[in-house]
Parts: C-alpha cells; sequence; structure tokens
C-alpha cells in the first residue's frame, strides 16, 4: 500500500521546528534531563582537568627533579578525577533513562489512541506496517536520542569548545591550528546534514513499507500457499529489501565519508601540531609540559569530536522519525462528536436516511460517488434487508449508519437525531455491527464475544449474556474448545474455521445488545442447516430490535419484513420479498444471482 502523505515533506520542516514539538512532553521530565546533562557535562570537565595535571606534573615534577611525594600526590589525583569522571556517567544514566522511557511510553499511548480515533477512512489509506513503524520504531530511535543523543551532542560541543579555549592557553599557535581544521568539517558536515536526512528519511519509509509487506504476507499465508505463490511473493519481498538494504548501506557510506573527514583532519592536524610543537620547544617558546598538555587535551576532545559525527547522525535519524510521528498525529481526524452533543428526546429505534450522497475522497478532490439519493425510513423495531449488484454500495450504505464514514450531502437520522449531533461514543453503543470481513482479535472466545457487552453487567449477568449470544451464533463449538470460551483463538482467528469466526462475530454484535443492529451478510460463511438455525434464533432475538441487513443469498432475505433494492447508487424499490419478487424485474435479476444451495421457491415457502 502506498503511504500516505499528510505533512510538509521533512526538508520543509526544520530541526527546531520538530524539536519544539516535543516541548509539552519533556516538560515535566526536563529537571531530570537538566541533571543528566550536568553530570554529563561534569564529566567531560573532569576529563579536560586530567591533561592539566598532567602539565603540572611535566613541568614541576619531573622537569625539575621534583620528590616521590608529588609523583604520588598528582597520581592520586588523576585516579580521584578518574573515579569522579565515573560517577557522573553513572549518575547521567540515572538521570535520564526512566524519564527517556516514560517520554517514550507516553508518546506511544498517545499515538495508538490517535489512531483509534482517527476515522475509517485514514486507515483505508494508510498501510498497517507504515503506522506499525512510526509507533515502535521511530518511537525507540527518540528515546535513544532523548536519553543519550541529544545531551552528549551538548556535551560534546562543551567539551570541544573548552579543550580548543585549554589549548590556546598553553599555546595559541597550537590552539588556532586545530581550529583550523574545523573549517573543512564545517563544510562537510553542512553536505552531511542535507544527505543524510534524505537517506534517513527513505530508509526508514521503506522499513515501514517492509512491515506492511511481512504482515501481509502472515495474514494471508493460507491464500500464498494455496495458490502456490510463496516464490512470486518472496521475490517481491526479496525487491523490497534490497532496496531498504541499498538504502542503508547509502546512509551508511554517506554517514563513514563524514566520520573519515572528522577523524583524519584531526589526526593531520596533530601530526603537523607535533613537528610544530618540537620546534617550539626546541626553540624555549613552549614548555614540554605544555606540549604533553596539548597532545593530551586532543586525545581527551578526539572523542566528542569523532562522536559529534554519529550523533549528529543520529539526530537527524531523529527528526525523521519524529517527522513521520506527527505526519499521523497531524492527520484530520473530521469524524468527531460535536462540542455540544444532543441526544434524542426518546430511543424510538427508527433509523431514516434523507437524501443520502457519498463519495469517496480522491486526488482529485471530487470523489468517487458511490450513494446518490439514498432516502428510505426503517421502522422502530423492523428488519430491513438490502440488496443490489456487487459493488452497487450496500457495505458503504451501512457504514453510514455508525457514522464509520460521513455522508457527503444529506443526513442520516438515528432515533430521529442527526448522527453528526450525537456523542460518537453513545451513538456506537446503540449500534452493533457484524461486518462481512470478520475480524477476531488474539483474545479468549469470551472476550471477544464480551467486547461491546454493557459495561454494568456483573460477573453472573456477563455469562448469561455470552451463553445467549452464542447460542443464538449457533457457535456452541466454542465450549469444545481446548479451554473452552478462555481458548485464545490466535491472531484474527486464523485458527478458526470461516464459519466458526462468522458466527463469533455475530455472536459479539448480539451480546453488545443494541437497540440497532446493522449485519454486513452475517452468514454467508456457514450451511444451510446451520444457517437455518441461526435465522430461527434470529427472529426471537430481533423482536424489537431494529435492523439493517445486506443480504448476499435469498434465506437472509427471509430475515426481513421489508427489502430495499439498491441500483445506482438509489434505492429502486422497497416493499416485501414476494411483493418485489413478482413486480421488480431488477429485483428478479438480483435474487436469481445471489448464491444460494436452496431453490428460491423453498425459501419463499419457509
Amino acid at each position: 500500500m502506498a503511504r500516505e502523505h499528510n505533512a510538509e515533506p521533512a526538508d520543509a520542516v526544520s530541526l527546531t521546528t520538530t524539536l519544539k514539538r516535543l516541548g509539552p512532553f519533556v516538560r515535566p521530565i526536563l529537571p531530570r534531563l537538566m541533571g543528566g546533562f550536568f553530570c554529563a557535562l561534569g564529566a567531560g570537565i573532569v576529563a579536560l582537568a586530567i591533561p592539566q595535571v598532567l602539565a603540572w606534573l611535566v613541568n614541576n615534577v619531573l622537569d625539575k627533579d621534583g620528590s616521590s611525594t608529588q609523583i604520588w600526590i598528582a597520581m592520586a589525583i588523576v585516579g580521584g578525577l578518574g573515579l569522579l569522571e565515573a560517577l557522573f556517567i553513572f549518575l547521567r544514566r540515572q538521570f535520564v533513562l526512566n524519564p527517556a522511557a516514560g517520554l517514550e511510553a507516553q508518546m506511544r499511548i498517545r499515538f495508538y489512541k490517535h489512531l483509534q480515533r482517527l476515522p475509517v477512512a485514514f486507515h483505508e489509506r494508510w498501510g498497517s506496517g507504515q503506522l506499525l513503524s512510526r509507533s515502535m520504531s521511530d518511537l525507540s530511535l527518540l528515546r535513544r536520542w532523548l536519553a543519550f543523543g541529544a545531551m552528549m551532542l551538548v556535551v560534546d560541543t562543551v567539551t570541544v569548545i573548552t579543550g580548543l579555549a585549554l589549548m590556546f592557553f598553553h599555546s595559541w599557535i597550537l590552539g588556532l591550528l586545530y581550529l583550523l581544521g574545523a573549517i573543512p568539517i564545517a563544510i562537510k558536515a553542512y553536505q552531511f546534514r542535507n544527505n543524510y536526512r534524505a537517506a534517513s528519511r527513505l530508509s526508514q519509509d521503506q522499513a515501514g513499507d517492509l512491515a506492511t509487506a511481512v504482515e501481509e504476507s502472515v495474514h494471508g499465508i493460507r491464500v500464498i500457499k494455496a495458490f502456490g505463490r510463496g516464490r512470486y511473493v518472496y521475490e517481491g519481498f526479496s525487491a523490497q529489501a534490497k532496496s531498504l538494504q541499498q538504502t542503508e548501506i547509502s546512509k551508511a557510506k554517506t554517514l563513514a565519508g563524514f566520520l573519515m573527514t572528522v577523524v583524519a583532519i584531526p589526526e593531520t592536524i596533530l601530526g603537523i601540531g607535533l613537528l610544530i610543537g618540537i620546534s617550539m620547544v626546541a626553540a624555549g617558546s613552549l614548555s614540554v609540559g605544555s606540549l604533553v598538555a596539548y597532545f593530551a587535551i586532543a586525545a581527551v576532545i578526539a572523542g566528542p569530536v569523532e562522536g559529534m559525527g554519529m550523533l549528529l547522525g543520529m539526530t537527524l535519524s531523529t527528526k525523521t522519525a519524529l517527522d513521520r510521528h506527527f505526519e499521523v498525529m497531524d492527520a484530520a481526524n473530521n469524524i468527531v462528536s460535536p462540542q455540544k452533543p444532543r441526544a434524542p428526546q426518546e430511543r424510538t429505534g427508527e433509523v431514516q436516511l434523507k437524501h443520502v450522497r457519498f463519495a469517496y475522497p480522491d486526488d482529485s478532490g471530487r470523489g468517487r460517488p458511490v450513494l446518490a439519493d439514498i432516502d428510505f425510513t426503517i421502522r422502530p423495531g423492523e428488519t430491513m434487508a438490502l440488496v443490489g449488484i456487487t459493488g452497487s454500495g450496500k457495505s458503504t450504505l451501512l457504514n453510514l449508519v455508525p457514522r464509520l464514514h460521513d455522508v457527503s450531502a444529506g443526513q442520516v437520522l438515528v432515533h430521529g437525531q442527526d448522527v453528526r449531533d450525537w456523542d460518537l461514543e453513545q451513538l456506537r453503543q446503540e449500534i452493533a455491527v457484524a461486518f462481512e470481513d470478520t475480524t477476531l482479535f488474539s483474545n479468549s472466545v469470551r472476550e471477544n464475544v464480551l467486547l461491546g457487552a454493557p459495561a454494568e453487567l456483573n460477573s453472573a449477568q456477563r455469562e448469561e449474556l455470552l451463553a445467549q449470544a452464542l447460542d443464538v451464533a449457533q457457535a456452541q463449538f466454542a465450549y469444545q474448545l481446548p479451554q473452552g470460551v478462555q481458548t485464545l483463538i490466535g491472531e484474527e482467528g486464523l485458527s478458526l474455521s470461516g464459519g466458526q469466526r462468522q458466527r463469533l462475530a455475530l455472536a459479539r454484535a448480539i451480546a453488545a445488545q443494541p437497540r440497532i443492529l446493522v449485519l454486513d451478510d452475517p452468514l454467508s460463511a456457514l450451511d444451510v442447516r446451520t444457517e437455518e438455525a441461526v435465522t430461527t434464533k434470529l427472529r426471537e432475538v430481533l423482536r424489537g430490535t431494529t435492523t439493517l441487513v445486506v443480504a448476499h443469498r435469498p434465506s437472509t432475505v427471509m430475515l426481513a419484513d421489508r427489502v430495499a433494492l439498491l441500483r445506482d447508487g438509489r434505492i429502486d424499490a422497497i416493499g416485501s420479498h414476494t411483493h418485489l419478487l413478482s413486480t421488480n424485474e431488477h429485483y428478479r435479476y438480483v435474487i436469481a444471482s445471489l448464491d444460494d444451495e436452496a431453490p428460491i421457491n423453498e425459501e419463499i415457502s419457509r
């Protein structure tokens, strides 16, 4: 699935702008992050103090025949500074690890909550792997950068600047020489920033697409094996994986080229500095201790100089990860509860569609029209079947009732109240849905069936409701599973047959005890006998429940009090099955084309 572009390109958003958006999340943990920063800074300063002790040792002890006591004092000072540096590093980790992990968890939970609120139209456009990578790997990268990268980038910068100042203190000529090496590094850094940022964004997007491919192949493994398309799928995945590999190699080469510059130039400068320093010592313009201190300082800041390249790469990767994260967080949610929701005065059970139009949005902005001027009413407690040829928009119409999509024009009214005036949560508690594509979760049978059950029920009532729902849906097979209704049914219920999954989905809709029931061909995977048993039970259970059911078989039509015929985006006719069969030619054509094992006349006689 193609990746959706909902925000500005990564290059259009500056690093500062992106990082500013972290403000609300970082603010509560800022004191601990600052504590970690000062500990890291203290470790850098302590490390730079050691060369000063060495300079004193060379100039005042070794060069002037000092006493052994002074040597021991110098050794003790160096050892003490080393222990202090280790303590600062330990405290830095203690300060930052827990807050950074907490921020990661907070942002991940917020991301998931936002995904749950986004409309169905958003999820239809985005690949699941892209969303998975944004919620997992991107936020993990942020945690690592916040706990280490950001802090050490600042600390290393301060350490290098302080080290340069100390170099100038000992010899302005050698200090200036080392500083001149920063000019080609700065030029290379500017080029590196642009190239690495683009490569980083591409690799993260490709990783998301690859995750989508893995997920789709796992979910569709039965189809792949049944059609013998394993090699074809493998070749497609291999091509994607190799493309990601090339991007990662290109990214690594970009970083390696920058690191080569960062390491090679200072080392070359030090070689030149050694020649100049020795000549200055020979001329008497520089002490041996200052020359030793210069190289000791260079050794201390060599790590930060080299590390700044890695940290800059990490920062740019984090920037693109945040851009990807905020692309989803910035996605508009146009299906929300109104600021002042209005509840209907009376819950009559009536459902009305008034001059409803609907078009799926597309790149042109005009949308693809599916429904045009739909106008009909489902009476309180009535069961209405919706029939039409494939692609006529039946499932789309069903999605408008619980407001999974918003109408392009017209109104959908539940209990006489426009669904756009309802509180969304309250509206969807009034309506239960069983979709054609059965979705079950990696949980027990009990948890799947009672997913939408009223929260106020006690344990005994929930068990009674579970038993009733399984009985109506003819899903008593659940009790024969290895752990009964406590059996984990596996991801998307792949351990069950299609008919078993469909019956559990129907039981879930029944267990929600809705006032309005929306069923999208709920019996298509059942055999005739099981369907007849379910139909009989449903007739009993649906008394008083307003029901809209998409029918793909004449036997399903028999559930209905009336039938609505959908044709060319409009309701062509409404009436009883028998009446439409005798008066409407298109209805006879649709019924004749429906897949059913039993003859039409047999269904009419039931």
